[in-house]
């Protein structure tokens, strides 16, 4: 793990976001709330949460870092994609990118866990870091793709 001892604390955020191919008929289920197992966007958000929360206990060499804010938010586009968007805050010497990008692919994954008997079929990704602040490096931003 490496020593972070002598950087000073600073406010650092990342946002990080996963996509979901959904068939069109597992979307309106998800839509109408009408899954078996209930609210997949609920459940979602509060996975990506715990994720974020406990990361550094998932990914081997992270720094345990107490957060102060985590936001996850699932977005439907039309016809058959769901997106996953995952905010993570906190005042530490480290930066929470890899909090943000766990409690995006949990929250995917619990997705998949709830869509996942109407098809089995459902893909995810790109998960991916959509941006940072903080630290030595300061910002980044990931640049937007052209068509």
């Amino acid at each position: 793990m490496v020593d972070v001892s002598a950087k000073p604390e600073s406010e650092r955020w990342a946002e990080a976001e996963g996509w979901l191919q959904v068939p069109p008929a597992a979307l309106q289920a998800l839509v109408d709330g009408s899954l078996k197992k209930g609210d997949a966007a609920a459940v979602a958000r509060i996975a990506g949460i715990q994720a974020a929360k406990r990361t550094w206990e998932l990914i081997p060499l992270c720094h345990p870092l107490q957060l102060t804010g985590v936001e996850v938010e699932v977005h439907l586009h039309e016809p058959n994609q769901l997106q996953v968007v995952a905010r993570v805050r906190c005042c530490q010497r480290t930066g929470v990118e890899m909090e943000a990008l766990t409690a995006a692919s949990i929250a995917c994954l619990s997705l998949y866990d709830m869509l996942k008997s109407l098809d089995k079929g459902i893909v995810i990704g790109p998960i991916q870091l959509l941006s940072k602040s903080g630290g030595r490096s300061g910002t980044w931003q990931r640049r937007k793709e052209t068509q």
